[in-house]
């Protein structure tokens, strides 16, 4: 072999050519003996074409996804029945403590009361809400009323979209009018309990509306909206100043504390106290509302604890309680996992004004935080992580996040808690909360 023929060019420019001089072989123009051999062999061998590979590996990936989706069934289809345990067990709890309450609630007010005082209303409202939502559900698909989720962020919440939305369409007004059949018209607490709650819920529903409208998950800035908050909890502010709510201590602004601690007078403060729990416990609400069955076991149970707190003081007001929390069961019924109907905004704030109602006529406020403690959690997970993120970026330093993702619930998601799980975890942290705040308004009433 001469020098000529192993001469080549490392020139990417370099002709055709002169890229295809340098040929290996071990002689020209003639196949060697291992050459003829090896291709004899090659040509008994049954080697399957690049089509019959394609068609084997289209095969195998066929069958790896029906698997993995079959896999997804199975733990969608566990998942719906530990969400059915789950309320069965919430509805079983609620049931014992309201058979409690109806023993025991005529030595807490000295009085006698009706039979089923606090089973009565839970159970009618219940009832009404969940064969409503049957009929409603359905319409509200029919009319393409659905969750729009969002792009960003790093969760799969994309379960949510497309479901049928403004749920507290139907739920609330039947919570409501029950509780203003049952003691009538004439009570004053539950008037305002009432129409304060409807208003909450009006300006939810313009919201909703809005954000239908520009197919976003938001309608109203946040700003509007909280202006629009704002000015109802003034008014009803200035309505509780104005009105004679019936009370064991015969004063305005004053907010009863356990019995080693007293009776504090918050004076005008009171009306501040009462507004920030208006707005707070409504945007609240809203971020709680992120996983199926959430948002509703747990207003159930913190209406609950405001129904035992309130009783001392306004008897009245404990129904209203208890006929909001029967809806939010019946309501629960659709909402469970996999949800077939969400809350929307007019149900979160409506929820939200219900509660900060029932401490803002008797001055319960000190059970509401404790009942409503998972609400306040996540509005304080949110502010901890927007603090932490706008406190590194001032510094200069690097954004660490304090939370995997805000608000808690998604935080605990992201460490392998499945919904159930958490749904399931959240309600007994809430059954405890309400029954410390039943507690706690006993012994300061």
């Amino acid at each position: 072999m001469d020098e000529d023929s192993l001469h080549f060019s490392f020139n990417d420019t370099g002709s055709d050519s002169d890229a295809s001089s340098y040929i290996l072989s071990s002689s020209e123009g003639e196949e060697s003996d291992g050459e003829e051999m090896l291709n004899s062999v090659i040509n008994d061998l049954d080697v399957p074409s690049i089509n019959e590979k394609l068609d084997q590996y289209d095969d195998s990936l066929r069958m790896t996804s029906l698997r993995v989706a079959m896999l997804g069934k199975g733990h969608r289809k566990d998942r719906i029945k530990y969400g059915v345990l789950i309320n069965m067990g919430l509805i079983t709890f609620l049931a014992m403590l309201l058979l409690v309450l109806d023993s025991y609630a005529w030595r807490v007010v000295r009085l006698p009361l009706p039979p089923f005082y606090f089973t009565r209303p839970f159970l009618i409202s219940a009832v009404l809400v969940s064969f409503a939502g049957y009929m409603c559900v359905p319409l509200l698909r029919g009319l393409k009323i659905r969750q729009i989720v969002r792009k960003e962020g790093t969760f799969k919440n994309f379960s949510r979209k497309g479901t049928p939305t403004m749920g507290g369409l139907f739920f609330i007004p039947i919570g409501v009018m029950v509780a203003m059949f049952i003691v009538g018209f004439s009570s004053v607490g539950v008037s305002g309990a009432a129409a304060v709650t409807l208003a909450f819920a009006a300006i939810g529903l313009i919201d909703d509306i809005v954000g239908l409208v520009k197919l976003q998950n938001y309608g109203l800035s946040p700003w509007i909206k909280v202006l629009l908050e704002v000015a109802v909890s003034t008014w009803f502010s200035l309505w509780l100043n104005k009105t004679s709510i019936p009370s064991p201590y015969g004063m305005k602004y004053l907010v009863p504390l356990p019995a080693s601690l007293g009776i504090m007078c918050f004076g005008k403060c009171y009306l501040l106290l009462t507004s920030f729990c208006f707005v707070s416990l409504g945007n609240g609400i809203k971020l709680t509302d992120g996983l199926h069955g959430l948002v509703g076991g747990t207003a159930s149970l913190a209406f609950m604890g405001m129904s035992i707190a309130v009783l001392p003081i306004c008897p009245d007001l404990a129904v209203f309680g208890a006929s909001m929390a029967g809806a939010c069961v019946g309501f629960l019924i659709h909402n469970r996992y996999r949800a077939s109907v969400l809350l929307g905004v007019i149900g979160s704030l409506a929820l939200g004004g219900g509660l900060a109602s029932m401490a803002a006529c008797t001055g319960m406020f000190l059970p509401l935080f404790i009942s409503s403690g998972i609400f306040f959690l996540e509005i304080l997970s949110i502010l901890l992580q927007v603090s932490c993120l706008k406190s590194k970026k001032f510094f200069k330093g690097s954004r660490h996040r304090l939370f995997k993702m805000a608000p808690i619930h998604h935080h605990l998601m992201f460490y392998g808690f499945n919904e159930p799980e958490i749904v399931a975890g959240l309600y007994g942290i809430s059954s405890l909360l309400a029954l410390l705040a039943g507690y706690v308004g006993l012994i300061s009433a």
